[in-house]
């Protein structure tokens, strides 16, 4: 169940929400009541280099630096 990142289009308000499937409606603002939310992009949707992604093992990043 993943935690979702909204701003509300009304007042600005920024909240999280746990989504039980994408097909569920979006959430009202707990601020305002406003159901004008947008999805932001967050920190945890991003997957940085060397992160494991599921299929199987660890790889970190390849070492760039240049012996010599």
């Amino acid at each position: 169940m993943p935690i979702y990142e909204y701003q509300c289009e009304g007042c600005g308000h920024v909240f999280e929400s746990l989504m039980f499937s994408s097909e569920e409606p979006s959430p009202v603002c707990p601020e305002c009541g406003h159901d004008g939310v947008k999805k932001l992009l967050s920190a945890g949707a991003i997957r940085p280099q060397g992160i494991p992604t599921g299929g199987g093992g660890f790889k970190p990043p390849a070492c760039k630096a240049s012996g010599g």
